[in-house]
């Protein structure tokens, strides 16, 4: 039997960046997240176990400072089943400051939806 488990994520529908605050390059464009981690589709493949330390770009309207940085592993990634020239990456949250978990849960309950399916697949996704 296939190991699952339940996590309580929300789609994405507000098109927000992640960038790499080491290299200031866009890593990708969030399309769900969970209390303890996150997808993101990206325009090329993204180095996975690797710890990255990541911007979040805000707006006035979720918080009131431009950005939160916090650290996350990208956990794995590979090639859009419908996109070629799209990855998808699942990263799990290594360090993020209670305050800005704050921010993350208004941005999640601001603009996030109900993912369809609670059930991941951990075989298949190699979860965050």
């Amino acid at each position: 039997m296939e190991e699952r488990r339940n996590i309580n994520r929300k789609d994405f529908s507000y098109y927000l960046q992640l960038i790499d605050s080491e290299t200031q390059e866009l890593l990708g464009h969030l399309v769900n997240i969970s209390s303890d981690g996150f997808k993101i589709d990206s325009q090329g493949p993204i180095e996975t176990d690797k710890e990255y330390q990541i911007q979040m770009e805000l707006t006035s309207e979720v918080a009131d400072k431009p950005s939160i940085t916090f650290y996350a592993t990208c956990k794995w990634c590979k090639q859009d089943v419908l996109d070629p020239f799209v990855y998808n990456a699942g990263f799990h949250l290594n360090n993020i400051s209670p305050e800005d978990m704050k921010i993350v849960e208004s941005i999640m309950e601001k603009y996030g939806k109900e993912h369809k399916d609670k059930r991941i697949d951990k075989k298949q996704n190699s979860l965050w």
